[in-house]
């Protein structure tokens, strides 16, 4: 007996987690043994008393995570082996030895086992993204398992957690360095060389969902006039000025993360001449543009709906942006267009496109469908976990 209390399901409530899925639900419980707090280990019961699953607990309507579906004592060695295996996935992909790319994400949530778990790799830097307590709890120990699987070539681990863990738990820390100290780092993805400050940046301080989407912006972008809406720190920018666009800007709401897109422009060697950062409302900057300017227009904006409750707010905000784009946009001009909600699946967020397009009186070819690269798995029995979606359109 490995000591965990027992979560003990209602009668019927057990198919869900039979079928391997990863989230339990505070209704399906009938009740919960010992004494018990927020992020600790549980075990997970039928109500005929058959063990099912192994995961933490939650305090909101997602009571339990899952993490392991045998019955098992869950010590260092169980992680190391789950961070062994999420790294030979990585391996594989050829991005932990790369002379192109040093930055890639390690851990991603259920698609490798760790719900409520990212942790990002910029280099010689680990970001760890803790959303849930369960998981922050053990970050020391997951800090401990990356110096030993990395060795020399890692000199430094950042919780980055405060933010996510105030938003989900309202569970109130401080983010830090738990090994190495902060400096500035320069990190390469598909050769292009990029700025990552973790401590004041979004997210981990980059986007690396975006990397296969970038360098497939590059094959469309020679000669164009590039608008990189919602741009941040410039990432689809750097791939489009490398790749011979005759003018590029990034247009975001932040002054700092277009100051850092001007700072990786200079690192890439691309002049002023070429790209202009510019400080400004997203959907204010595509109402006041120019008609038919722009022949190549990027629109990535950050999660419009965080939960059911602001879906469909979310769904007329992509419509709007959308239309805008797609209405100014020059006649054989390419749109990449993106949602990162995770409550907006493809066939709404398709579905909105193609309302604001039918709106804008244009005719629209989808040229691509795309997704999240594969060091963000999906866990196929988590499809919840599919979060971002994106068109490449061309229009008429």
């Amino acid at each position: 007996m490995n000591g965990y209390s027992k979560v003990i399901l209602k009668k019927g409530k057990d198919e869900a987690v039979r079928r391997f899925h990863p989230w339990i639900f505070s209704g399906a419980i009938e009740e919960i043994s010992g004494q018990y707090q927020e992020g600790d280990i549980v075990d997970v019961f039928s109500a005929g008393m058959e063990y099912l699953a192994t995961g933490y607990l939650l305090s909101g309507s997602i009571a339990v995570k899952l993490f392991i579906f045998r019955q098992q004592l869950i010590d260092k060695k169980f992680w190391q082996t789950a961070f062994e295996s999420a790294f030979k996935l990585r391996e594989s992909l050829g991005l932990t030895d790369s002379k192109l790319t040093n930055c890639y994400r390690l851990i991603h949530n259920e698609g490798d086992g760790f719900p409520g778990l990212i942790v990002d790799i910029y280099g010689e830097l680990a970001v760890i993204q803790a959303h849930s307590v369960g998981m922050y709890q053990l970050r020391a120990q997951f800090s401990e398992i990356l110096q030993e699987m990395y060795g020399k070539k890692l000199k430094a681990v950042y919780d980055k957690s405060a933010e996510s863990l105030r938003k989900m738990t309202g569970f109130k820390v401080e983010d830090q360095f738990l090994f190495g100290s902060p400096k500035e780092t320069i990190v390469k993805e598909n050769g292009h060389k990029f700025l990552v400050d973790p401590v004041k940046g979004q997210k981990t301080g980059f986007f690396l969902d975006q990397r296969e989407n970038r360098q497939l912006l590059s094959s469309f972008a020679k000669g164009r006039k590039v608008l990189n809406m919602f741009g941040y720190t410039g990432g689809f920018s750097i791939y489009a000025a490398k790749a011979g666009a005759k003018e590029v800007k990034t247009v975001d709401s932040s002054a700092a993360a277009i100051e850092i897109a001007i700072r990786n422009m200079e690192l890439n060697g691309i002049s002023d001449d070429t790209h202009s950062g510019i400080v400004a409302d997203a959907r204010n900057f595509l109402t006041s543009m120019d008609d038919h300017y722009f022949d190549l227009i990027i629109l990535d904006p950050p999660a419009y709906a965080k939960n059911l409750d602001s879906r469909k707010q979310a769904l007329n905000g992509y419509k709007a942006i959308n239309n805008q784009a797609i209405r100014k946009i020059a006649p054989g001009g390419i749109l990449f267009t993106f949602s990162c909600s995770q409550v907006v699946d493809r066939q709404m967020f398709t579905s909105v496109v193609t309302a604001a397009a039918i709106e804008a009186g244009r005719k629209v070819q989808v040229l691509h469908q795309l997704s999240q690269p594969a060091d963000h798995p999906l866990n196929i029995y988590h499809q919840e976990g599919t979060y971002l979606k994106g068109l490449v359109l061309r229009i008429l």
